[in-house]
This record gives C-alpha cells, sequence and structure tokens, in this order.
C-alpha cells in the first residue's frame, strides 16, 4: 500500500518526530510508513487521516495485489 505521508509532513512543515507525536506512536514507525515498508492499522490510519484533515483514501492508496 502506497501513501502520501511523507508528501503532507512536508506540506505542513513537520518533522518525522512531530507527526509520530501527533498520533502516539514512534519516529520509526513513520519513517516505516513513508517508506513503504510498514502498512498502518485501520486505527492508525484514521489518526494520520484525522490528523492531516484528509480522507483515508488520499492519504493511503490501496493497490489490490494482481
Amino acid at each position: 500500500m502506497d501513501n502520501n505521508i511523507k508528501t503532507l509532513r512536508k506540506e505542513k512543515g513537520l518533522t518525522q518526530d512531530d507527526l509520530a507525536l501527533a498520533v502516539g506512536v514512534t519516529r520509526q514507525t513513520i519513517i516505516s510508513l513513508e517508506n513503504g515498508k510498514y502498512n498502518a492499522s485501520l486505527q492508525l490510519a484514521f489518526k494520520i487521516s484525522s490528523f492531516f484533515g484528509e480522507s483515508i483514501e488520499n492519504v493511503f492508496i490501496f493497490k489490490e495485489e494482481e
């Protein structure tokens, strides 16, 4: 699953630490999400989307496996 977290974070002038603190995870989790090495739980996806004031679909891009 792809995401727009890094783009949204940079648009707001936030560090990975800032975002991690805001949504209650570690900086390493944000790094893993941004690099596509970790898929957010539904709860975390809602927290991140809500923090940015975006829908989940605008933050997380679901791609069906072929």
